[in-house]
């Protein structure tokens, strides 16, 4: 994972549809967290929040793609999402993110993380 910069996050919406988004993340053992940051967005109250909220199973998928194929991989974590917007959780994300993305020194970490419990690792590798 750590070779990555962005993931995918995929909820699932109240009709069953899957919703996926783009998302920088750091992961602890097997928890995975991202946050809602300060970049321009048309809304605080984003559709994967909402997702979440109504039904925490989601999906982060990892992947690296090279000319050279023998270098392919990627790494899907299946597992438990919840919202912080206070405490450890909230607290930690902050914390793992800034170290990771230099960018957050620049860009605020303002909105809640989302802490996402690791159930199931598959991955591929060429």
């Amino acid at each position: 994972f750590a070779a990555s910069p962005v993931a995918r996050l995929a909820t699932v919406t109240p009709d069953g549809t899957p919703h996926l988004v783009p998302v920088v993340f750091a992961v602890d053992g097997d928890m995975i967290y991202t946050a809602v940051d300060a970049k321009p967005k048309t809304t605080k109250r984003l559709r994967r929040l909402a997702n979440i909220e109504r039904n925490p199973a989601v999906s982060l998928l990892a992947d690296h793609y090279a000319p050279d194929w023998a270098q392919l991989w990627w790494v899907r974590v299946d597992g438990t999402a919840t919202i912080a917007a206070e405490g450890d959780a909230l607290r930690t994300g902050y914390e793992l993110l800034r170290a990771k993305y230099p960018q957050y020194q620049s860009v605020p970490l303002d909105g809640p993380v989302i802490a996402v419990n690791a159930t199931r690792w598959s991955g591929w590798h060429a």
